[in-house]
């Protein structure tokens, strides 16, 4: 489903640096695999190419068939639009909307029928722990809240493939847990593909694999061998 090649990518400036060099990796439908590291190791920007947000300086991208580093970007958005998920460590929910119109907006812009979306926005409500909470303005939800929002607006279109950064950060032990296991669960039925950045050893073991990033690529991460 989702295959990054020999990619490379570094950024210019007043300190050029390489963030990710000959970075391999295959994830297969309806599988999890959670990608560790130090801080400043690349996963953020790991997450950006797989996503197609940003282009590899080497390598190919391939996800669902479609090269993302050679398609323009029109065709790079609606891959996104309609085939990904993503939880981002700052959320970007939008402050004028409420939690359930945040959510709806993956199912408004791929076209679904309106008297749908109220159902499908509720399920992933419920399935996230936020029932009740759907007139809700961002600034009226706690981090942890808005977190879960950002959760349900990435699941709610039931993507093939889920980019996760940091997922539960903000979230104590028993959600986290729950959210994983949605996560896990929309894997499993959906033949969607997760792939999510961690620093918590006990999120990455809930995954199928764990990959440690290191400057010389993605290594197996040995269990023990620490939580950064």
């Amino acid at each position: 489903m989702l295959t990054l090649a020999n990619v490379s990518k570094h950024y210019d400036g007043t300190a050029p640096r390489n963030v990710l060099r000959g970075v391999n990796l295959e994830l297969g439908s309806g599988e999890c695999v959670a990608i560790m590291g130090e801080s400043g190791a690349g996963k953020s920007t790991l997450l950006n190419l797989a996503a197609g947000l940003d282009r590899p300086d080497a390598g190919r991208i391939v996800f669902d068939g479609h090269d993302l580093t050679t398609l323009d970007d029109d065709a790079g958005t609606l891959q996104r639009r309609q085939k990904m998920g993503f939880v981002f460590q700052a959320f970007h929910v939008l402050p004028n909307l409420t939690a359930a119109q945040n959510i709806a907006l993956p199912l408004l812009l791929n076209g679904l029928r309106a008297k749908d979306v109220p159902a499908r926005v509720s399920f992933v409500l419920q399935a996230v722990g936020l029932g009740g909470r759907e007139h809700a303005l961002p600034r009226e939800l706690s981090g942890g809240e808005l977190q879960r929002v950002a959760i349900a607006r990435a699941l709610v279109h039931q993507p093939r493939l889920v980019l996760a950064d940091e997922p539960t950060g903000n979230l104590d032990h028993d959600t986290a847990m729950r959210i994983l296991a949605l996560l896990r669960d929309l894997a499993q039925k959906n033949g969607a593909g997760v792939l999510l950045a961690t620093h918590s050893a006990a999120v990455a073991a809930a995954a199928d694999r764990v990959l440690r990033l290191t400057p010389d690529g993605l290594q197996p991460h040995a269990p023990g061998a620490g939580g950064a």
